[in-house]
């Protein structure tokens, strides 16, 4: 099966650069790099490679995520779907383990992903990342499994989709009808996802051997940057689905005295909005992997 990755890009030139460098070590390269543009300009000063990449350019400045992943999709040229995180460094074995598992049967394969600290890329002069200080810097999220086989392993909880790296055939993504993109802004389209493909009678998988270091930017927690966005996207959600998603943000938000609500509210009541404040008092030390 011949595979596009797909990512999306807004201001991380150095971090598409180190995922460039992991697909040009890749054991079996992907057959295309589609690259959409959340920003007006697209970048030439990127690593040469054996594969195609194709480019992309995504209107909207509310951060569209939603329609440049439907994009990146429509303009792939290939049925095996990978989207990976610009954050993100695929591992030697990404690719083929991701190629391997559509290739064996429908479904949506999640890959483990494992966070790195502030400085921990190091590539040497042909722009190959040093894979095993990778690895040996890595960090599973407390919240993710950690995986003791390549084999895939069966995931119930269609809400467990983080968008870092997954990948699904051409045929399910189209089935889902893909991301809606009324969402605008961080949070929730990756959920709806989720839940739309759950519903088309999709299956969800963990991948451990598509391994994949996310690289370090800077964090907030509460991410009082993306309020707004959050609480539309969460609105959103709950008139589509009857029930809550990104319940720990909208918990932190209500306990800052930002908002009125709760896991049986119906709607959200915003008293005010972080303040400047609030939001730089929120920025994590450069020491923290994830919010």
């Amino acid at each position: 099966m011949k595979t596009s990755v797909l990512t999306l890009v807004r201001g991380r030139h150095g971090h598409l650069v180190n995922l460039m460098h992991g697909l040009n070590a890749q054991s079996q390269r992907p057959d295309e790099l589609v690259i959409a543009w959340m920003q007006p300009e697209i970048e030439d000063d990127l690593p040469a490679t054996d594969f195609d990449v194709r480019h992309i350019r995504v209107a909207g400045s509310a951060l569209p995520l939603a329609r440049a992943r439907n994009l990146a999709a429509e303009y792939a040229a290939h049925d095996g779907l990978i989207f990976l995180d610009v954050d993100c460094i695929p591992a030697p074995e990404l690719v083929r383990c991701y190629r391997h598992a559509l290739a064996e049967r429908a479904g949506l394969f999640m890959g483990e992903v494992r966070y790195l600290p502030a400085d921990a890329v190091r590539v040497d002069a042909a722009g190959t990342p040093d894979f095993d200080r990778l690895d040996q810097l890595g960090e599973i999220h407390p919240a993710r499994p950690a995986l003791d086989t390549d084999a895939p392993v069966p995931e119930g909880d269609a809400g467990q989709l983080w968008g870092l790296s997954f990948a699904l055939r051409r045929q399910d993504h189209v089935r889902a009808r893909g991301f809606d993109e009324a969402y605008e802004g961080y949070g929730g389209e990756e959920t709806d996802y989720a839940w739309r493909l759950a519903a088309a009678g999709v299956d969800f998988y963990w991948l451990a051997g598509a391994r994949a270091w996310h690289q370090h930017h800077p964090l907030y927690r509460p991410p009082y940057p993306h309020f707004d966005a959050i609480v539309t996207n969460a609105r959103r959600f709950r008139a589509r689905w009857g029930r809550w998603c990104m319940d720990y943000w909208l918990g932190l938000f209500r306990e800052a005295g930002l908002i009125d609500w709760s896991p049986a509210a119906d709607d959200i009541v915003v008293r005010r909005r972080p303040s400047a404040a609030e939001i730089e008092a929120a920025r994590l030390d450069g020491a923290v992997r994830y919010g």
